[in-house]
C-alpha cells in the first residue's frame, strides 16, 4: 500500500512538469491565432499603435470582414481550393497507390532503379522543379486554369514510399490466395491488396490536403487571373491591393481558415488517425 503511494507521489510530480511542458506549447502554437482574430477587429490606428500597446480592440467591430467579402468574391476562392485539394489528393492517391504496390510487391527489371529515382525526387527541394512543371504547363496553354493548380500533385514520391512501405507490411500469402482464386494483378491489387492499406491512403490524403491548401508558390506563378486563384494566392495579393490594412488582412485569413477548422472538426478522428498511422507529424 505504502509502495503504491509512493509510486503515486513519485509520478505526479512528473506529470506536472509533463502537463505544464505541454500547456505552455500549445499556448506558443495558440498565441498567434489568438492575435489574428484580435486583429480582424480592431482599426488600423489600433493595430499600429505602440505607445500604448492594444491588445483588446475598444470596440469590436466587424467593418473589416464586411470589406472584405465586399472586395473578394470568396466563394469562386473557396471553389478553387477545394477544386485544387481534391484533384490533388484524388491524383496522389491513386498514383502513388499503384506506383507503391508495384515497387512494393512486384518483381521487375530496373525495381531498385526506380525506387532509387523516387527517393533521390524526395529528397531534391521542390523549387528545383518548379520551372520545368511550369514550362510544360505554359506549352500545353493550360495557364490560368485549374488544371495547372492540380498538374505539380499529379505523382508524389513522398506518396509512393508511404504507400510502399504500407504495401510491404502485407503478407504474401494474401496474393497466392488471389492467384489461386484466379485473380491476375489488375484484380489482386483492386479487390485484395489495394483495401488493405486503406490507413495509409487516409494519412497521405491528409498530407496532401494540407501541402495543397497551403501552397502558395505554385498558384502565384501559374495564375493570375483573380477568378483562377486559390485562398493562399489571393491572401498573398492583398498586401500589395491593400497596404498595410492589418485588420483586413486578418479577416481575410479567418475566412480562409475556416473550411480546414470545419473539416478538422467533422473528420477530428480521421485526422489523428491518418497522423498516428504514418508515424508523422503535422
Amino acid at each position: 500500500m505504502k509502495s503504491a503511494q509512493k509510486r503515486k507521489s513519485k509520478k505526479s510530480p512528473e506529470k506536472l512538469l509533463i502537463f505544464i511542458a505541454l500547456f505552455l506549447m500549445s499556448l506558443v502554437m495558440i498565441l498567434p491565432f489568438l492575435w489574428m482574430i484580435l486583429t480582424a477587429f480592431k482599426t488600423i490606428t489600433e493595430t499600429t499603435s505602440i505607445d500604448p500597446f492594444v491588445i483588446f480592440p475598444a470596440a469590436w467591430r466587424l467593418d473589416a470582414f464586411l470589406t472584405v467579402m465586399r472586395n473578394m468574391n470568396f466563394t469562386v476562392l473557396y471553389l478553387n481550393t477545394l477544386v485544387l485539394i481534391a484533384g490533388r489528393v484524388f491524383c496522389a492517391v491513386l498514383t502513388a497507390a499503384m506506383a507503391g504496390y508495384a515497387l512494393g510487391r512486384l518483381p521487375f527489371f530496373g525495381k531498385n532503379l526506380c525506387f532509387a529515382i523516387v527517393l533521390i525526387q524526395m529528397m531534391v527541394p521542390g523549387q528545383i522543379f518548379i520551372i520545368p512543371q511550369y514550362l510544360m504547363v505554359s506549352n500545353m496553354r493550360l495557364l490560368n486554369t485549374m488544371f495547372a493548380l492540380v498538374f505539380p500533385g499529379l505523382v508524389t514520391a513522398f506518396g509512393t514510399f508511404l504507400l510502399r512501405q504500407h504495401f510491404m507490411t502485407l503478407p504474401p500469402s494474401l496474393e497466392e490466395a488471389a492467384r489461386i482464386d484466379g485473380a491476375n494483378i489488375g484484380q489482386t491489387f483492386l479487390f485484395v491488396m489495394f483495401p488493405l492499406v486503406r490507413s495509409g491512403m487516409v494519412a497521405l490524403g491528409i498530407f496532401t490536403a494540407l501541402f495543397a491548401f497551403k501552397d502558395l508558390m505554385w498558384p502565384l506563378i501559374v495564375n493570375t487571373a483573380q477568378n483562377a486563384m486559390p485562398l493562399s494566392a489571393a491572401l498573398a495579393k492583398m498586401q500589395g491591393q491593400y497596404g498595410s490594412n492589418y485588420p483586413e488582412l486578418m479577416a481575410a485569413s479567418i475566412l480562409a481558415c475556416l473550411p480546414m477548422i470545419v473539416l478538422y472538426l467533422l473528420f477530428q478522428r480521421q485526422f489523428i488517425q491518418g497522423i498516428a498511422t504514418s508515424g508523422g507529424k503535422l
